[in-house]
């Protein structure tokens, strides 16, 4: 199954049109606006959330790297939208990541750490490409960007504090079924889309 996750990913990519998740406004914006801004879309919380749960379900130090990635790909990300430099299908690989991540954690997948780091990355980086190009001319870059950045590190904690109460509980069940719930969001925005 970890082999056919690149190519799912890939696939997904090439067949979809892009979502219309990204309307949320922030005219004048500024540290609260970006704050707010990942918490107005559900791709963005679910993903965001969904990386949390997996690093938990990971475990060791998966628990503070993967949304460590998740991060420093975003910023990434932000910077590369900020600067106007192009990506291809930034909404298909939001959605993207809903599926992928969400199949990790339904289907269990204990990838390698290098692995899991590059994948949640570059879903970082296209998530935080999408927060870069949407920042109004009007907007404090550093504070939008400090604001996306604090929600997004708050959405991968709550992530993680539900995978690790989950597992504290022994119901390993429940973040696998929340995992079948995120990837069918994330593939039914895809074919919507």
């Amino acid at each position: 199954m970890t082999r056919l996750l690149p190519l799912l990913a890939l696939s997904l990519l090439a067949i979809a049109a892009p979502a219309e998740a990204h309307t949320f406004g922030a005219g004048g914006a500024g540290l609260a606006e970006g704050f707010l801004h990942p918490l107005g879309g559900w791709d963005h919380l679910l993903a965001m959330l969904a990386v949390g749960v997996w690093a938990a379900q990971l475990g060791g130090r998966a628990i503070w790297a993967a949304p460590a990635g998740f991060v420093g790909g975003l910023l990434l990300g932000a910077v590369l939208g900020m600067a106007g430099v192009g990506l291809v299908a930034v909404e298909t690989g939001i959605l993207a990541s809903l599926v992928v991540v969400g199949l990790l954690i339904a289907l269990a997948v204990q990838l390698p750490l290098p692995a899991g780091l590059a994948l949640v990355a570059l879903f970082g980086l296209v998530h935080g490409h999408a927060h870069g190009t949407e920042l109004p001319a009007t907007a404090a870059p550093a504070l939008y960007a400090t604001g996306f950045v604090a929600a997004s590190i708050l959405l991968h904690l709550a992530g993680v504090g539900l995978g690790l109460a989950a597992r504290r509980c022994a119901l390993p069940l429940l973040p696998r079924l929340g995992g079948g719930a995120v990837a069918a969001a994330g593939l039914g925005g895809l074919l919507i889309g």
